[in-house]
């Protein structure tokens, strides 16, 4: 029997507190926010006090809004992350592999992924991807998978991402299916999945499909603030002692409030969401593709497996050209990448609303006067051209700590061995990994980001059109 989803145990305590005119004798630092001229918003920003619970030790209200959550997505054990999915992804692959294990790694995984593999000491095996028609990246080959088993067959475990950062599912059953033949321990980030637990007419969760360990970014797709997250543990494959452990060590001390009082309210959003609410939302998301889809006869809108992911294309421009475009009537999409921008519409119930008539208005003024012109669009760009089923790294993580570094130009870097992480964000994806060799593929991927002078993260001196390698 489902448990009560419209209790907020921790919002509750906390206005409980605050509704006592509390004197705060006690960190933060603005007093309750008398510092702030008395901003309500800072009242809530509060600590460890009585009645108030401890993330890392959870006896009364962040426990049961804990259980709360474990029970709207069925699963064995659920916690809140106050530090992103990024600490979950690293807590998952520390709890799951010792040092010099064999970890399966989603080519197109976030960085997080990666630094959590290093910090285990593991050694990455990064396994090719599919392509949809669109020139975006799906999930891992089936048969890149049975090939990877064959050659690894002491695998401990294995990372996906799942959907991808455009919306975009693959058939992650029959993965972990294959993968559980093996006792190989499933990590999925969903990090822009936490809504799929509604069901139809979204894709099937990643812990409905078997996974063991689960991350959400919950404040991607749910009303949760920025850096919310929720890591689910769903079979005994994973210790939840060491979950709980890496957890304790990577999460702040002093973890904060208002993020976790957003989750709270994120849980019990998802968790009272009706088939109405669901009928409702969809129902306005496809008005709103049906008036974009009237704008502009070369503005295409693809729909994701997730419906509220549009993955949108001017024909003969850019990305880039796009998102400027649009940005100068105020409307801001998620990202922008040699093709495409990313637009994330909103979970929204019946009583809620959302500008989209204003954001049809704008939209059309920004495209009002770009003539028709010859379409220039090359997907094949986006694929990697590598006829392998999985690659390694050329280095080792402890190889690489005894390697001196140089600089190199990008053009000239085919071959070499990548020094530093390069990270067009958003996405997060990397296209260069410490200790991979560099193909002429990411060079051609960089080369274009860089032309479009896309915000790339990572060790590099990409302004100057150098990356770092190895001697």
């Amino acid at each position: 029997m489902k448990r009560d989803q419209t209790r907020t145990p921790l919002i509750e305590a906390i206005e409980k507190h605050r509704s006592a005119k509390p004197i705060s004798f006690h960190v933060p630092g603005h007093k309750n926010g008398l510092l702030m001229k008395g901003d309500p918003f800072y009242q809530s920003d509060v600590t460890e006090l009585s009645g108030l619970d401890d993330l890392h030790d959870p006896h009364e209200a962040i426990l049961e809004a804990e259980d709360l959550l474990s029970d709207v997505y069925g699963t064995l054990k659920s916690y809140f992350l106050v530090n992103g999915s990024t600490v979950g992804n690293i807590a998952a692959v520390l709890a799951s592999c010792s040092p010099g294990d064999p970890v399966f790694v989603q080519r197109n995984c976030h960085k997080s992924v990666m630094n959590g593999i290093k910090l285990a000491k593991a050694v990455p095996i990064l396994i090719e991807t599919e392509w949809n028609d669109e020139g975006t990246a799906l999930g891992i080959r089936p048969d890149a998978l049975k090939e990877a088993l064959k050659a690894f067959p002491d695998v401990k475990a294995c990372v996906l991402t799942y959907p991808t950062y455009y919306g975009f599912t693959f058939n992650i059953e029959k993965i972990i299916e294959e993968l559980h033949k093996h006792d190989v321990t499933c990590i999925i980030d969903e990090a822009h999945g936490a809504h799929f637990t509604l069901g139809t007419p979204f894709p099937k969760s990643a812990i409905e499909c078997g996974a063991d360990i689960v991350i959400h970014s919950a404040h991607k797709m749910l009303p949760a603030l920025t850096m919310g997250s929720y890591l689910h543990i769903s079979s005994s494959r994973v210790s939840e002692r060491k979950v709980k452990e890496y957890l304790t060590m990577l999460q702040s001390s002093s973890p904060s409030y208002p993020i976790m009082a957003s989750l709270d309210y994120a849980r019990s959003y998802v968790g009272t969401f009706t088939k109405g609410d669901v009928d409702q939302n969809i129902k306005v998301v496809n008005e709103f593709v049906q008036a974009l889809e009237g704008i502009h006869p070369q503005l295409i809108v693809y729909r994701a497996h997730d419906p509220l992911k549009l993955v949108i294309q001017l024909e003969g421009r850019t990305g880039y050209f796009l998102q400027q475009l649009l940005e100068s009537e105020g409307i801001y999409s998620e990202l922008a990448d040699p093709d495409y921008i990313l637009m994330i519409l909103p979970l929204l119930k019946k009583n809620l609303s959302f500008p989209y008539k204003e954001a049809i208005s704008r939209i059309r003024r920004a495209l009002g006067n770009e003539p028709i012109i010859e379409k220039i669009t090359n997907h094949e760009s986006n694929r990697s051209n590598s006829n392998e089923y999985f690659t390694t790294l050329a280095l080792s993580f402890e190889d690489m700590e005894e390697k001196d570094e140089l600089l190199v130009a990008l053009e000239e870097a085919e071959g070499e061995i990548s020094a530093g992480m390069v990270t067009p964000y958003p996405p997060g994806i990397p296209l260069l990994i410490p200790g991979e060799r560099i193909t002429s593929h990411a060079i051609e991927r960089l080369t274009e980001y860089v032309k479009n002078q896309a915000n790339i993260q990572g060790h590099h001196r990409l302004d100057e059109n150098r990356v770092f390698v190895y001697r």
